[in-house]
C-alpha cells in the first residue's frame, strides 16, 4: 500500500487529527488494509505531543508526550498510512462519498470519515489576549514555551491537573511562577499535586482571576481581582492560559453531525455518529463526559476504525453512492 498522499484518490477513511486517537485509529485502519489518510494539521500530535513527560500510558511507564506520538505515527505509517500536515477548514457529503477541504485548497475524498481533532485551548477573553499570543509574553503551552523563561517570573493561570503540571515544569526554569486560580483549592492527581507541594518557589492565588493585561508591547504584568501583598497588580514577563479546552464543532456541524449541548460530538459506544460513515474519537467526542485520557482516546481510535472497516464491508467495498444498494454482508 503506498504511503505517499496521492491526489484525486478516493480513500477508505481520512482521518482529521494526528493525535493519539487519530493515530491509534490510523494504525487499526491500517491493519484492516484500508486506505488511510491522516489530516494530521500544522501541529502534529495534538496535546499528547507537548504533554512533557507522561506516565500513565499502560506499558509505557515513563516517556515524552513527544516520544509517545513518535512511536505512534510511526507504527501507524508501518501499516500504511497516509500523512499530510494540512489542516481540514471544512468537509461535505454526497451519497456516502467524502470530501475534506484543507486550509490550503486541496480537497480530498473518502468513502468513511474520521473525526479526531480534539478541541482548543480557552481563552480568557480578555482585550489584547491575542495580540499577546503572538510571541508577546502570553501562552497556552508550558511545555511549548516555558524554556523561554529562564531566569524570570511568570504566572500560570489554572488550578487543575494541566495547571499543576505546567508548575512544576515552569519552576524549574523561572525564578519564580505564580499558580493564580479562581479556586479555593487545587484540584490535581495527588502524584502531581505532592510534586508542586515541594516546590519553594511557586506561590498560590487562590480565589483569584486576572482582569487585565498590562505592559506595551510586550506582557509586563497582570491585573489582579484582588490584591496580593497590598498591590492588585503582578509584575510577571510570561503568562501561561492553562484553563481547559472547548470544543471545535465546525467541521462535525458542517456535515450536520448531531452534537450535545456542550458542542461534543454525540457518538454510540462504537464511535458512530448520527451521520452514516462518520465516526469521532477522542477529546472532541462525549462518550465519557470529562475524562480525557491518552489511554482512553487511543481506545476509542481503536473503535471507530473497526466501526468504518464494517461501515466498508456492509457494502460489499464499493465506494460512494453506496446506500442506493443493498447491503452486501453484515461483518461478525
Amino acid at each position: 500500500m503506498s504511503t505517499e498522499v496521492q491526489p484525486g484518490t478516493v480513500y477508505d477513511t481520512i482521518i482529521v487529527g494526528g493525535g493519539a486517537a487519530g493515530l491509534s485509529a490510523a494504525l487499526y485502519a491500517g491493519r484492516y488494509l484500508m486506505k488511510t489518510l491522516v489530516l494530521e494539521g500544522a501541529a502534529p500530535g495534538g496535546d499528547t505531543a507537548v504533554a512533557w513527560i507522561v506516565e500513565n500510558y499502560p506499558g509505557v511507564p515513563h516517556v515524552d508526550g513527544f516520544e509517545l506520538i513518535r512511536r505512534m505515527r510511526e507504527q501507524a505509517a508501518g501499516f500504511g498510512a497516509t500523512f499530510a500536515s494540512e489542516e481540514a477548514a471544512g468537509a461535505s457529503s454526497e451519497q456516502h462519498c467524502f470530501t475534506v477541504r484543507t486550509k490550503g485548497g486541496t480537497d480530498y475524498y473518502s468513502k468513511t470519515l474520521i473525526l479526531a481533532h480534539g478541541e482548543k485551548h480557552r481563552h480568557l477573553g480578555l482585550p489584547r489576549e491575542g495580540e499577546l499570543a503572538n510571541g508577546k509574553g502570553l501562552s497556552y503551552c508550558v511545555t511549548c514555551d516555558g524554556p523561554l523563561y529562564k531566569g524570570k517570573i511568570i504566572a500560570i493561570v489554572g488550578g487543575g491537573d494541566s495547571s499543576v503540571k505546567g508548575a512544576v515544569l515552569a519552576a524549574r526554569y523561572a525564578t519564580h511562577v505564580y499558580l493564580i486560580t479562581m479556586e479555593h483549592e487545587l484540584h490535581a492527581e495527588p502524584v502531581n499535586l505532592e510534586e508542586f507541594k515541594r516546590l519553594e518557589n511557586v506561590t498560590v492565588l487562590y480565589d483569584t482571576v486576572v482582569t487585565e493585561f498590562k505592559g506595551e508591547p510586550r506582557l509586563a504584568g497582570v491585573k489582579l481581582s484582588r490584591s496580593h501583598e497590598g498591590t492588585d497588580e503582578l509584575a510577571v514577563e510570561g503568562l501561561f492560559v492553562e484553563i481547559g479546552e472547548v470544543p471545535s464543532p465546525e467541521l462535525a456541524r458542517s456535515l450536520g453531525v448531531a452534537l450535545d449541548e456542550h458542542g461534543l460530538i454525540e457518538v454510540d459506544p462504537m464511535m458512530k455518529t448520527s451521520v452514516d460513515g462518520v465516526y469521532a474519537c477522542g477529546d472532541t467526542v462525549n462518550e465519557t463526559g470529562s475524562f480525557k485520557q491518552i489511554v482512553v482516546g487511543a481506545a476509542q481510535g481503536a473503535l471507530a476504525a473497526t466501526s468504518a472497516y464494517r461501515d466498508l464491508g456492509m457494502h460489499g467495498g464499493n465506494a460512494c453512492a453506496i446506500h442506493a444498494r443493498p447491503a452486501a454482508h453484515q461483518p461478525a
